[in-house]
């Protein structure tokens, strides 16, 4: 069903929603909520708090109303008998008629610090009665684009749910629902998008990072050719020239990298095909492990194709295969480079090199399994970030040979019991150590007041020839909630470090455009780079050394562990700095977390525990993520449930032939199909 066929959605307004990428009513109703306003208690103007948004119950004094440089500017003072905090809309001539003096209203705002004074910026004005009624309610905050408010989405969003059911009805079977305690689908989506409160959310939230789950693991199962009796068509041996690469590394493989390496190198020999996920936290040394696989393949006359989510990413990944091989003078392999930009005649020929077999190792984006592309031996496949590419596009380039090796390679924190669930039947080797000479990152939890010392910190850092990244959780301002945002902070960051160059990132721009952002700031020619989490993989730059999240408390540990790996990748001393929006004793405890601990499984761990799978703090930036509302480490209890569900019905009914699954299965196909354009880039 086409936008523009629901009620109240013109020409105009459907562009808009085209721009934060939703196309169909089957987008609207799955474009989640980021977060939600909840309607707290009213507490007293002396109990408020700098940075959080609250409600007090005060009484109005004089309004005021000045005007300023084309601004109008209204003021009041709120007292309730024992303190008293000014309030200030800008450009709302209206709220002098509102407002009367000495009366009783319930205000809501964010508070904030001006010259030694609290300010309660733009509240909203409810009577006591109505705020009675909407006490503990949430309202549901969306990711906008200029034009496109939280009222608009939410309308749309009501007329698709109230008029068009057959946009979301129910697939599972009812006995099945029932069995695990788990809400109908069309009701999920109703109250993902409208809660009473906040258990209701959580209710919702469980059944539908289900279906994410379920869906995937399903997928994998369908597609996934059983391994263990497939024969592979690769005879290979363990070669001691890897053994020599290893050797005359300008450093020292850790245990654990060994460990890996040599599971690897045992799957590469054995006459059935490796199916095997390499799993280790930012930073400790996969690529190399990865590498060594090429090396092997390539000696054994075959070859190997090495995938990668991102065009920045691909090239570097190419860059230090060939410096490697120019280093240690190797006359193997032969690599080559493959992505969207290589075009005319330099793209001829490396396809005739990858065709004739003469290129035997190659790297490159989701161009790889493109029309055209065709291989000579393909025995290994390789996929980093194995989460950021759809079912389909693996299985494709799994197709360009005769079914080759696959080694899946990701930085996700998940538990191997978890992992087994997740990844299907792969074999699992988990690099669990850091090298030894990285230096440590060194972390700083503060909250909004430290923003000015920040900036000091960085411009000090670009000074000395470094450079920064800045994480924003929203794209652009939010007319709900008061969270730092790329947009703004962009422009704030331009003014502030005006002899500095900068550069803004998110996930609504166009993959060209995002390729060019990341080439620039990756060659040293950016100075600083305001984002959202599109960086959590993607790019590697060694010179950056100091990270500034904002809004950490919006973000899961897990994901923060991950923005954290973007530096400290290099020589230099590295630092992350958590920024909290909001200052709480339980923000302090989660974000203590990360300042104790580099581990990314413990963080994980922990991150579940403290939150639990219906905190609703969490925000997941569209675009950025494989799943639009899961989280394997953060879900591990639900994705446990979806593993063994996924297990029943593959055991029972393995093709859903039987008439109770028939929806299943319809909706399983649809799921296959559209996994064949599911890609982040």
């Amino acid at each position: 069903m086409k936008l523009r066929d629901i009620k109240g959605i013109g020409p105009k307004t459907e562009e808009l929603f085209h721009k934060v990428g939703v196309f169909t009513a089957e987008d609207l109703v799955r474009y989640y909520p980021l977060g939600y306003d909840e309607y707290t208690a009213p507490i007293q103007v002396g109990a408020v708090c700098v940075g959080q948004k609250c409600a007090v119950r005060a009484a109005a004094g004089d309004v005021v109303m000045r005007h300023f440089q084309k601004m109008t500017i209204v003021t009041t003072t709120l007292a309730d008998g024992h303190s008293r905090i000014r309030a200030t809309w800008f450009n709302a001539p209206f709220i002098a008629s509102v407002v009367r003096k000495g009366t009783e209203y319930i205000f809501r705002g964010t508070v904030r610090e001006k010259n030694g004074q609290l300010v309660m910026d733009h509240p909203e004005i409810i009577t006591p009665e109505k705020y009675a009624s909407l006490e503990r309610s949430l309202v549901p905050v969306y990711g906008l684009t200029k034009g496109l408010t939280g009222k608009m989405i939410a309308k749309a969003v009501r007329e698709v749910l109230d008029k068009e059911p057959s946009v979301c009805s129910e697939f599972m079977p009812e006995s099945f629902l029932h069995l695990l305690g788990l809400m109908d689908e069309t009701e999920a989506l109703r109250k993902i998008h409208f809660p009473e409160n906040a258990e209701v959310f959580e209710g919702a939230r469980r059944r539908l990072v289900f279906d994410e789950f379920f869906l995937f693991i399903m997928a994998i199962r369908t597609l996934k050719d059983k391994s263990d009796e497939e024969h592979t068509a690769f005879s290979m041996k363990a070669v001691w020239d890897c053994e020599d690469v290893i050797a005359a590394l300008p450093y020292k493989l850790t245990s654990a990298q060994m460990r890996a390496w040599r599971e690897i190198e045992s799957d590469l020999t054995k006459p059935r095909v490796m199916s095997r996920l390499l799993q280790g936290d930012v930073g400790s040394g996969k690529t190399i492990v990865a590498f060594l696989a090429m090396m092997m393949t390539a000696l054994n006359g075959y070859q190997s194709a090495f995938m990668a989510p991102t065009e920045v990413l691909a090239s570097q990944h190419y860059e230090k295969l060939m410096q490697l091989k120019e280093a240690l003078q190797l006359s193997f392999p032969e690599p080559v480079l493959l992505t969207g930009s290589v075009k005319g005649a330099k793209r001829k020929e490396v396809l005739s090199r990858i065709e004739s077999g003469e290129a035997n190792a190659v790297i490159g984006t989701h161009a790889l399994f493109q029309e055209g592309v065709e291989f000579k031996d393909l025995a290994l496949v390789i996929t980093d970030e194995q989460h950021r590419f759809g079912v389909r596009q693996r299985e494709a380039l799994s197709q360009k040979g005769r079914m080759p090796h696959t080694l899946v390679m990701s930085a996700t924190p998940i538990p191997r019991t978890l992992g087994v669930i997740y990844y299907g039947d792969l074999d699992i080797s988990v690099i669990d150590e850091l090298p030894a000479k990285r230096l440590p990152i060194r972390n700083a939890v503060v909250d909004s007041s430290y923003r000015e010392k920040a900036i000091r910190f960085i411009d000090k850092q670009i000074g000395e020839g470094r450079q920064a990244y800045v994480i924003c959780p929203m794209i652009e301002p939010s007319e709900e909630l008061d969270i730092a945002n790329v947009a703004e902070e962009f422009r704030a960051f331009k003014k502030e470090l005006p002899g500095r160059t900068a550069a803004a990132l998110h996930g609504s721009m166009k993959p060209e455009e995002k390729n060019r952002v990341m080439e620039e700031f990756a060659g040293g020619g950016t100075d600083l780079l305001v984002s959202t989490t599109v960086v959590e993989v993607g790019v590697d730059v060694p010179n950056a050394t100091v990270i500034l999240i904002e809004n950490a408390e919006r973000f899961g540990l897990a994901q923060l562990h991950q923005l954290r790996g973007r530096v400290g990748r290099g020589e230099y001393q590295s630092y992350c700095i958590f920024m909290a929006g909001q200052d709480s004793e339980k923000i302090r405890e989660r974000l203590q977390i990360l300042k104790d601990s580099d581990d990314g499984f413990v963080i994980a761990e922990k991150d579940f525990l403290l939150r639990g799978p219906g905190d609703l703090l969490g925000i997941r930036q569209s675009g950025d993520a494989r799943f639009a509302l899961a989280d394997p480490a953060r879900d591990a209890d639900i994705l446990r449930t979806a593993g063994e569900a996924a297990a029943s019905f593959m055991a029972d009914d393995p093709g859903l032939l039987s008439p109770p699954n028939a929806l299943l299965k319809e909706r399983l196909n649809a799921y296959l199909n559209a996994e064949e354009s599911n890609m982040t880039l």
